[in-house]
């Protein structure tokens, strides 16, 4: 998941777009599995995904993170320091780990040292995320932020002085850079793109993701700008229902015609900073018992050739996952991309639509219009 080289800008007739290259890496989870350790892992931090979600509290979840595959990188500072980050639209904090971290993790990645930058600003404040377990603590600082070619002045970042377990020692990213709304944000600091938008950074206030499949390459964010080789067959504009994520309503989930889940509506986020498919726990049990896999999701891979889509029903309109996009293969063996979860909301019982969703749309976030657009891949 991860590392990567940024194109620099490119000039468009009518203004400026941006485009970071993502490039596709091994998982976390991949990465412990090849050292033996990912059992050990998965003891020592229980997976909860839901935290992540619980609307007023700062919580990153690190295991949010596990099945991750794309990276960009950024810059911070002058000269610049460069750090691969996770493009993650289900948080809002820009952070990277620091020359003040003593952690095992922190000496195995990118730290970011203030005094050889002279561009940077110092603060009081301290930052403090909370993990599934264990927490991310550190300070806030001031400095120029880099990204493909966009600089950023005077950005809020956090500077990680401690990072929880010894586990992300074999992350293949050093951060993470938040791409959702400041009311979420920790300590109050303003998000990257947001102060992209204020300095008139870029040409339009929204920004667009395109994931590949498999190990095809051509991965990126578009900053500013729709590219329109990827939405030929139109855009489907779909209201937010909240400001905070990028939450849309669902009206539905349904299979071979017939509704099986979120059949009296659900609230959606569409989340880049999370791999799976992550489904309220009585609808998860219901899709694995009509997909034939067992409850921890393994399936035949003969069977996966018969499976049906999954139509997820939004806004009036019908968008399908195919099984390639939600079985996956590994050594031989096939699961489901489906986690569950259960976070209720004021509007709903909610779903995450990660990567597996992402996938298989050109995806858009609009500022300006606070929606979501869906173009549909070949």
């Amino acid at each position: 998941m991860k590392l990567l080289l940024l194109l620099a800008l490119v000039g468009l007739a009518q203004g400026l777009e941006t485009r970071v290259p993502l490039r596709k890496m091994k998982s976390l989870r991949q990465r412990l599995r090849e050292q033996g350790l990912l059992e050990s892992y998965l003891e020592q931090h229980p997976y909860n995904l839901a935290a992540k979600y619980f609307p007023g509290i700062a919580v990153e979840p690190l295991e949010n993170y596990m099945d991750d595959e794309y990276f960009g990188t950024i810059s911070i500072g002058t000269p610049p320091q460069e750090f691969t980050v996770v493009f993650d639209t289900g948080s809002s904090n820009l952070w990277v780990p620091s020359v003040f971290c003593s952690s095992p993790a922190c000496r195995n990645h990118n730290r970011f040292n203030p005094a050889e930058s002279s561009t940077f600003l110092s603060t009081n404040d301290t930052l403090f995320i909370a993990y599934g377990t264990g927490s991310m603590t550190g300070v806030l600082g001031y400095d120029t932020v880099d990204v493909a070619g966009i600089n950023v002045r005077n950005q809020i970042f956090g500077l990680a002085e401690t990072e929880p377990g010894d586990f992300f020692y074999y992350t293949p990213f050093d951060g993470i850079l938040g791409l959702a709304f400041p009311s979420i944000a920790s300590s109050g600091a303003t998000p990257v793109f947001d102060n992209m938008m204020t300095e008139n950074l870029v040409d339009r206030n929204l920004f667009s993701v395109y994931l590949s499949r498999d190990d095809e390459g051509g991965s990126f964010v578009l900053f500013g700008a729709i590219d329109p080789y990827y939405t030929t067959r139109g855009i489907s504009w779909i209201p937010l229902s909240a400001e905070t994520y990028w939450q849309i309503s669902m009206q539905s989930v349904s299979v071979s015609g017939t509704p099986v889940a979120c059949s009296s509506g659900c609230q959606a986020i569409v989340d880049t900073g999370t791999t799976l498919l992550a489904v309220p726990i009585r609808a998860f049990r219901t899709l694995m018992r009509l997909l034939g896999a067992s409850s921890s999701g393994e399936i035949s891979c003969e069977a996966v050739r018969n499976l049906p889509s999954l139509i997820f029903h939004i806004n009036g309109k019908e968008f399908p996952v195919p099984p390639r996009a939600y079985v996956l293969r590994s050594n031989g063996y096939c699961s489901l991309a489906l986690q569950g979860m259960d976070v209720p909301t004021e509007e709903g019982e909610l779903w995450i639509l990660g990567d597996v969703f992402i996938r298989e749309y050109y995806v858009i976030f609009n500022r300006a219009t606070n929606k979501v657009g869906l173009s549909r891949l070949p």
